[in-house]
């Protein structure tokens, strides 16, 4: 049986706790998590500005181009909405997607970006390719597929400081219940596809 999830409801017609799902899954959405996650381990990789423009410049390949793909088809009316409910519409963005990263991951080698910069975006292509092979059969949760590699990769990079990281995981696996986006089975398997994809960045790093 095909799983479809149900459109959300207006914002103001939300109950308190959908109204709460809703914040927090635009809020800690994949691409949004994306950016924040390359700013903090460019940052790290040098501990100086030098290190924030590499992040930067890797957000944009792997951030910002999607949240433009993205946008510009819900305008245009061939996507249902920003998190793309409906699955056969995310193959194309998707794919675009992977094209941006993997022109960025170019250039970074190119220009001789700071090795866990690199092994991070390596690892997010890794991860995307992942996520795109399992959503042309089914609809696996891209929020948790990284978020799950987001715990993963900040456990590596700062160790047990990161934990509560973890909470903020769980807080979008629940969101995306209330809002019935996706069953639990989809949020398991996104959880852990992108926990293991996060693995390349220790080969890497």
């Amino acid at each position: 049986m095909t799983f479809s999830p149900p459109a959300p409801p207006a914002f103001a017609d939300c109950t308190p706790r959908q109204k709460a799902a809703r914040l927090l899954s635009d809020a800690l959405a994949p691409a949004h998590t994306v950016v924040a996650l390359l700013l903090l381990v460019g940052w790290h990789s040098t501990g100086s500005w030098n290190g924030l423009g590499w992040g930067l410049l890797a957000a944009f390949f792997c951030g910002l181009v999607p949240i433009a793909v993205v946008t510009l088809g819900v305008r245009r009316g061939a996507l249902t909405d920003a998190h793309i409910r409906v699955r056969r519409q995310r193959i194309a963005p998707m794919v675009l997607s992977l094209v941006s990263v993997a022109a960025g991951l170019g250039l970074l080698h190119g220009l001789g970006a700071p090795r866990e910069v690199f092994a991070l975006v390596v690892a997010m292509l890794v991860g995307l390719v992942s996520s795109l092979l399992v959503t042309v059969g089914w609809q696996i949760s891209v929020h948790m597929s990284v978020a799950g590699g987001t715990v993963m990769i900040l456990l590596l990079v700062f160790g047990p400081r990161a934990l509560p990281a973890a909470a903020a995981a769980a807080a979008i696996a629940w969101s995306r219940l209330v809002l019935r986006a996706h069953t639990p089975a989809q949020l398991l398997a996104g959880t852990a596809l992108g926990g293991a994809s996060a693995l390349t960045f220790a080969l890497l790093a």
